[in-house]
Order: C-alpha cells, then sequence, then structure tokens
C-alpha cells in the first residue's frame, strides 16, 4: 500500500497496526466528528471469561452535539486506566513476553490522559517504539468524506462492522480454552510473540474496501 489514511486508535487492533506498517506512508484522520462504540475509544482483548472489551469513558457534549475527535476528553473521574491495567495484567500475566513490555507500557495506564486523541498518539507512539518502528506524524487539515490520492482505510475504526480477518493463527495464552482470536488489539500480539511481532503485521493481508 503507498499513502493510507488512518483514525488514531486506542491500543490498536491487529489489523490496523497491520495497515500501518505495510504502508508507505501514513495519514492520520484528525478532522472528523467523534462517533461512540468504535475502535476510537476501545479495544478487545482475550480473557479467562472471554472476549473483554476496554473501553475509554468519555465526557459526552452537552445537548448530544457533535464533537471533534480531537476536542473528546475521557471521563477521569472513573479509574478506566486502573480497570484497564489490571484487566491486562490478569489476562497476560502468563504470557511469554508480558513482563518483558509492562514497564514501557506502565506509564499510559498512570499518567493522567487529558484528551482522548493525545491519548491514542501517545500509545500509538509507545506501541511503535516496543515494536522498533517509526511512527507516523503526519495529520489532515480538514475532513474529506471521500479523499483523493490516499487509501482510505478509516473503516478499520469500526469495530461492529468489520471483516472477518483472515490472519495467521499464532499461539495466545488461551488457545487450548478458547478459539483462535485473529483481531485483537496489539497487545495480544506483543505479549504473544514478542520481538517477531513486526515481521507477523508485515505479512498479513487486508483487504481494501471502497
Amino acid at each position: 500500500m503507498d499513502r493510507v489514511l488512518l483514525h488514531p486508535t486506542y491500543l490498536p487492533s491487529i489489523s490496523h497496526m497491520a495497515a500501518m506498517v505495510q504502508a508507505v506512508e501514513v495519514v492520520w484522520e484528525a478532522c472528523d466528528n467523534y462517533q461512540k462504540q468504535t475502535y476510537r475509544n476501545r479495544a478487545h482483548i482475550s480473557h479467562a471469561n472471554g472476549l473483554l472489551v476496554l473501553s475509554i469513558p468519555v465526557v459526552h457534549s452537552k445537548g448530544g452535539e457533535r464533537q471533534m475527535t480531537r476536542t473528546v476528553v475521557p471521563d477521569n473521574s472513573f479509574p478506566w486506566q486502573d480497570q484497564h491495567w489490571k484487566s491486562l495484567q490478569s489476562a497476560y500475566r502468563s504470557s511469554p513476553y508480558f513482563e518483558f513490555y509492562e514497564d514501557d507500557l506502565l506509564p499510559l495506564f498512570k499518567e493522567p490522559a487529558n484528551t482522548l486523541f493525545d491519548h491514542n498518539l501517545r500509545c500509538l507512539q509507545t506501541i511503535c517504539d516496543l515494536l522498533e518502528f517509526d511512527m507516523p506524524g503526519s495529520m489532515t487539515e480538514d475532513y474529506e468524506k471521500e479523499p483523493e490520492g490516499i487509501t482510505d482505510m478509516r473503516w478499520l475504526v469500526e469495530s461492529k462492522k468489520e471483516p472477518n480477518f483472515q490472519f495467521a493463527p499464532y499461539t495466545q495464552v488461551l488457545t487450548e480454552q478458547d478459539e483462535f482470536h485473529p483481531n485483537l488489539s496489539i497487545l495480544d500480539l506483543l505479549f504473544n510473540l514478542g520481538p517477531d511481532s513486526l515481521t507477523y503485521l508485515q505479512q498479513q493481508s487486508l483487504p481494501v474496501l471502497s
């Protein structure tokens, strides 16, 4: 893929990261309106009780008015960061690489998140550092419904409308107890494959939807 347009998402999905590492250039959508129930503020992990959604509560505008994603603020009156970290510990403590990465990831769950957009970018930067991959920095200056000259993969932000990704199975912590889940948060891949995660992302096939 050449130039790709993506949303910054929270602890991004494997499909999102695969699109990032396979693109020649990534541009971040910075001018969209916020939508509920997307990967903008949620991530999926594998847990002993099945799939678990880690969702960042946000402060909604008064009167239900539309908000630009860049202006959305996490509701830090709720201890979501602490709860998310405890869920990750519970789910992945026994994985091969959790201890290898936990010190680098812990600040994402201890230091206050001021805006959802900036926190997502910070998560992406940390994950790119762990993958030893250069973090893209280009952003849109206005919103285009049908952008030209770039592959629009903003649809990857939709958590409930995603296609059935045919990603290569890898050993997950709970594989013996559960079926393989192909498009969890990138943290699932990191904790299970460690340094081989970048190679895995480079090798996966992604559909291009219109």
